[in-house]
């Protein structure tokens, strides 16, 4: 008899809409390769029509051109490393390779981390907000509106914002970091493991161990009449 560590009690096999976590990986991987497919396909039309997506540094209020052609190669290199992270995790959970899961699962830490990074800037700086809205260009949508706002209530709007971010994103990657757990237990295990209902483990041998050892027990010892 085992008991069951604490941490484990949060592992889980079923995430959003009640399916199981390498369901729900898979279809967060689509997800992901699609938005990526996408943004590539942009990236590459505005590279072969550069006019299209062109704007004057009196359009965007400063003396930087959007989007050159370097920051456009940048661009289209990212995509397409985000596109192969994307397909190596949804491969990963299809084919239950959980080492191909494991850059999906860094890059989902490395973005809640920025994310994290944004709501402590705008917690320590929140005068930093209003000043890049002065920054923006005259013609932006509801930019008067914005700035009209009271800058209490409109730091306390974006926190709100990025907590609930936050806590999507985090709830994603306990999905995704579940899935790996499965598939990684699943590969290596040796030992079948029942949970009892009092939070204990019974850790039973293996099928081949079992008729082994029974098979090369000694039979007892013949019945002798008095």
């Amino acid at each position: 008899m085992k008991m069951v560590a604490p941490w484990t009690r949060f592992y889980s096999n079923s995430c959003c809409l009640c399916c199981h976590v390498r369901t729900g990986t898979i279809l967060l991987g689509v997800w992901y390769l699609i938005i990526n497919a996408v943004v590539l396909l942009i990236l590459l039309s505005a590279l072969a029509d550069p006019d299209q997506y062109h704007f004057s540094s009196s359009e965007l209020g400063g003396d930087f051109e959007f989007m050159d052609d370097a920051n456009m190669c940048i661009a289209i290199a990212i995509s397409l490393l985000m596109i192969l992270i994307c397909a190596m995790a949804t491969y990963g959970a299809y084919k239950q390779h959980a080492a191909w899961i494991i850059p999906f699962f860094c890059y989902q830490i490395f973005d809640f981390a920025l994310n994290a990074l944004v709501a402590v800037t705008v917690l320590v700086y929140p005068n930093s907000i209003q000043e890049y809205i002065r920054q923006l260009p005259p013609d932006f949508p509801y930019k008067d509106d914005i700035m009209s706002v009271n800058p209490t209530c409109l730091v306390l709007i974006i926190l709100l914002f990025i907590s609930i971010i936050l806590t999507f994103k985090g709830y994603l990657i306990s999905c995704v970091w579940n899935c790996y757990r499965y598939i990684n237990g699943r590969n290596s295990s040796d030992v079948l493991v029942y949970v009892t209902s009092n939070d204990t483990t019974v850790l039973l041998p293996p099928y081949d161990d079992a008729t082994v050892s029974g098979a090369t027990k000694e039979p007892p010892p013949p019945y002798v009449s008095a």
